[in-house]
């Protein structure tokens, strides 16, 4: 014999039995049926929406509103500019974002860095970073460095 749909029974202590209320006080919900004594919810046939405080101001008329729409996948960059690479590192340096870690000049290492184009670079770096503006990319080069892409940024570049 196969086993079909309705042969199958629920596992012990699965399913309870219904709550009787209003049938005698021995059976512990007797008298007031566990609604308490008087006001609005002791009542039959109250209609009150779940958000309902009992007219205090509402948890959701108290919150602002948020308008519009956040992109969970938006990437916020740390932004350096090819100014301070120029102040703070030595010609032919190699600048990752751990050394701009090292010296100060990011906060974290969590987030993509991306150079920018503000400031005039004079000595040839090698640069590593996470993205790179077309301005800072040109400015680095002509002073004889070289930028390189990492991370994310580089294989959505090649695609």
């Amino acid at each position: 014999m196969s086993i079909r749909a309705h042969h199958l029974r629920p596992p012990r202590g699965a399913t309870h039995a219904r709550k009787r209320v209003g049938r005698g006080n021995s059976s512990g919900h007797g008298t007031y049926s566990g609604r308490g004594i008087k006001g609005q919810r002791s009542r039959s046939g109250r209609d009150l929406r779940p958000t309902f405080e009992g007219g205090q101001f509402p948890l959701t008329r108290k919150l602002a509103r948020l308008r519009g729409f956040k992109n969970p996948f938006k990437v916020v960059y740390q932004p350096v500019n090819v100014a301070v690479l120029e102040e703070r590192f030595e010609a032919g340096a190699v600048i990752t974002p751990a050394t701009l870690r090292a010296h100060g000049v990011i906060k974290q290492l969590r987030d993509p860095v991306k150079l920018l184009g503000d400031g005039e670079v004079t000595k040839p770096f090698t640069v590593e970073v996470h993205a790179a503006s077309a301005a800072a990319k040109e400015k680095i080069e002509r002073a004889g460095g070289t930028v390189r892409i990492v991370g994310a940024a580089a294989s959505e570049e090649q695609a």
